[in-house]
């Protein structure tokens, strides 16, 4: 879906299209709105609450609550009717990009399989909005909304790499795939054994982009595309939403869409191991001893565990060629929303500058992260008697932790590394965040790469 944002030629439209008044709750009397509407919006029990809209057709008013949700005019998109709006009131170079974001987010539909498109709201941004980083970044958050989105059924692992193709074509990059027992003789042995179960063959998707002298940026995003749990078969409530299991992929391609859009000077590459976790008389048990990329051997305590095994072997690759940078993205573990909940994307990582940097930037973007602790003392949690490492704990203590714990040995001690345990999906809906496959972190990230790798 096209993000509905006039574009520079037309803002003399601004004249012509409604305006939209911005009301605090209890504030509507303060209001510069015109007398008639504030008389109208009271009698119909408008008065600034939070996402609240109301128009006459001549005008509109948007509440803004106590004002905490910078991404509020969402609301205005999602309920006004089609047309042209202009936002009557003055904003601040930040206010005004996070607003016209909001709006251009509040326009997300995932209408793959329904026959009506909705009709929508057109903005004419202020002056002072980045309109052409705002685009980018509103068309990678919608990428990732409907990728993660998109059922099992019809995004698979060669689907999910025909999207990788398809925005490989769009921005110029290359990629190159490994597939099935291709695997094995390339040496990706636990991305194989976690999707040789499946009908749809296992593989590694590999895209690179951009100047091949300049710092490397890798991304490695978990690429599950749906996790029955393997031989520890997961529930019904636990299988519910496992279509969302690649979404640490659909962040990595969410987040190369900006850098490559925007041109950032890195030599980007993208690694996906994409695989389904299912069942068959060829899949991997609990108990098996895999063999890693890396050479240690893995003691495997549950196949519902699945994606740090296919990611270790994608972080050892990535490695090999000791970027600038390396970031994991993964769907990775329930311990992590019993942490912090759907909303706030935990990470890992040991160098406290960009770390510092991140959480600027998240503080900026309105994309909150998390910082989480890489706490040595509990790797003997991942201690196995016969075999290198095991790759989950025997207990139910610090799950998110002891999984980044597990995944580091695989980075390298060497390499500057950054991990994410998202969640990928809202359940409950917010103005411009509909309840479904969500983008986390990855404006957060830009911001920062954007600073690091300026064009």
């Amino acid at each position: 879906m096209a993000p509905h944002l006039l574009s520079d030629y037309e803002r003399a439209a601004a004249n012509a299209a409604t305006k939209i008044y911005m009301v605090r709750d209890g504030g509507l009397n303060e209001s510069d709105a015109p007398q008639g509407l504030k008389q109208l919006a009271q009698i119909n029990g408008f008065n600034g609450e939070t996402g609240g809209v109301f128009s006459d057709g001549e005008a509109a008013l948007l509440g803004l609550g106590d004002g905490s949700d910078p991404l509020i005019a969402a609301a205005a998109a999602e309920k006004l009717p089609e047309g042209d709006y202009v936002f009557a009131d003055s904003l601040e170079k930040d206010a005004a990009d996070l607003a016209v974001l909001g709006w251009l987010l509040g326009g997300y539909r995932f209408d793959r399989y329904k026959q009506q498109k909705p009709a929508l709201a057109r903005l004419v941004a202020p002056e002072n909005a980045d309109a052409a980083a705002l685009r980018r970044a509103a068309a990678s958050v919608f990428l990732v909304r409907d990728l993660v989105n998109t059922p099992a059924g019809d995004m698979g692992p060669a689907a999910l790499e025909q999207a990788a193709r398809n925005l490989a074509s769009e921005m110029g990059a290359q990629v190159e795939t490994i597939v099935g027992e291709d695997l094995l003789g390339q040496n990706f042995p636990m991305i194989h054994a976690v999707g040789r179960a499946a009908k749809g063959s296992p593989r590694l998707i590999d895209m690179r982009w951009g100047d091949e002298n300049a710092p490397k940026l890798t991304l490695v995003g978990k690429g599950v595309t749906f996790d029955s749990g393997g031989l520890n078969i997961k529930g019904a409530a636990g299988m519910a939403l496992m279509k969302k299991d690649m979404g640490g992929s659909a962040h990595c391609l969410g987040l190369a869409r900006m850098i490559m859009e925007a041109g950032l000077k890195v030599r980007l590459r993208v690694l996906i191991p994409a695989v389904e976790n299912a069942i068959s008389g060829d899949a991997f048990r609990p108990g098996d001893i895999l063999k890693s990329r890396k050479g240690l051997t893995v003691e495997i305590g549950n196949t519902d565990a699945e994606g740090r095994l296919v990611i270790a072997d994608a972080l050892t690759y990535g490695g090999e060629e000791a970027p600038d940078l390396m970031i994991s993205l993964a769907t990775l573990t329930g311990a992590a929303r019993v942490a912090l909940g759907p909303d706030l994307a935990p990470y890992y990582c040991d160098d406290a500058d960009l770390c510092g940097a991140l959480e600027r930037s998240a503080v900026k973007t309105f994309d909150p992260v998390w910082r989480m602790p890489l706490w040595r003392g509990y790797e003997s949690m991942l201690s196995s008697q016969i075999a290198d490492v095991n790759h989950i704990t025997g207990g139910n203590f610090a799950g998110s932790v002891t999984a980044a714990l597990f995944l580091k040995k695989f980075a390298g001690e060497a390499a500057h590394w950054m991990h994410f345990d998202l969640y990928a999906w809202r359940p409950k809906a917010a103005p411009g965040r509909p309840s479904g496959g969500e983008a986390q972190a990855i404006r957060a990230l830009f911001d920062v790469f954007s600073d690091r790798y300026r064009p």
